[in-house]
């Protein structure tokens, strides 16, 4: 996605891993990596953005990736300002194309969007002013690039960097999963040699996402000898959709528990991008168990936002 990137191959707006280029790619992880000792404390990088300000931009609830963002933004020195839609002037009718440009004209230059629609950010990244940089947190069921960096930093440092050697298995709502399509993004850039998917019928994609992929229904099976199991949160209006039972028959067929995870590799990890439903798409035993990376997830993901607000302002 060449909009991306400015003609230097730099990175001018972080909107989707979709076509990112391998060395971007792993450069920010590199970055990220190296930033870890500064992510829980300190201030040592508070001159890297200050005088800069970063807006928390958001349509939709959150909880991680909002706070990591303020994190990120505030460990490298810049003023964070908090959008919150509720109370602001979309009520009133104002478009986020005029939120954007109402913010940038009081100096604003940094945006970390998160939006219930596909490509909104994309949108507003073609109307921002020249020097203005837009982080996508989540857009629609599209992408999430920044979860997709800090699941692939965490599973770096847990497996190792040769993903060629790694079997991965994706399970669950991948249809509805901005999350899963980053993930699949990446471990296809970093030349994942078994990505494996599985989940009811009615929640895998039929739009070419799984290229490439080895998806099954049977949960047993595809476990087989994994590395990593990436667990998706089953989001409960599915349920109101038909597309699932009931919580009771999803947990039979495709929850992780201990047993079941018993048939992946004796070393494989579990990962959750949260939130998690304990007891239906994990069960609690897992999710705190020794094999879960489930908090380290949520800590790599404030080096990650630091490395990529560090790349798109820190000029």
């Amino acid at each position: 996605m060449t909009e991306q990137l400015d003609s230097n191959g730099r990175l001018r707006h972080l909107l989707t891993l979709e076509g990112l280029p391998r060395p971007v790619l792993l450069r920010l992880l590199d970055r990220a990596q190296a930033l870890r000792e500064h992510a829980f404390d300190g201030t040592a990088l508070r001159a890297t953005l200050a005088g800069k300000a970063v807006c928390n931009l958001f349509f939709e609830p959150s909880t991680r990736t909002r706070s990591s963002f303020r994190l990120a933004a505030t460990r490298l020195g810049a003023d964070t300002l908090d959008f919150d839609a509720s109370t602001s002037s979309t009520k009133k009718g104002e478009s986020a194309a005029d939120t954007l440009r109402t913010l940038e004209a009081m100096g604003v230059h940094g945006f970390v969007v998160r939006h219930p629609d596909d490509g909104a950010v994309a949108a507003l990244a073609r109307v921002a002013g020249d020097g203005t940089a837009l982080v996508n947190a989540g857009d629609g069921r599209h992408a999430h690039p920044t979860q997709g960096l800090l699941d692939m930093l965490t599973l770096r440092q847990a497996r190792g960097d040769d993903f060629a050697a790694m079997k991965v298995l994706i399970v669950g709502d991948v249809r509805h999963s901005r999350v899963a399509r980053s993930d699949l993004h990446a471990l296809r850039i970093l030349g994942a040699g078994d990505i494996r998917v599985c989940g009811p019928q009615s929640l895998l994609p039929d739009d070419g996402t799984l290229s490439g992929c080895t998806v099954s229904g049977d949960f047993d099976a595809a476990l087989e000898g994994v590395d990593a199991v990436m667990m998706l949160r089953l989001q409960r209006e599915r349920m109101a959709q038909g597309l699932v039972s009931s919580l009771e028959d999803y947990h039979r067929d495709y929850g992780l528990t201990e047993a079941r995870l018993r048939r992946a590799a004796p070393d494989a990890v579990v990962m959750h991008p949260g939130p998690m439903n304990r007891g239906v798409e994990i069960d609690a035993a897992v999710a705190d168990g020794p094999q879960s990376l489930v908090l380290r997830q949520v800590g790599n993901g404030v080096a990650v936002r630091m490395a990529v607000l560090e790349a798109l302002l820190a000029r």
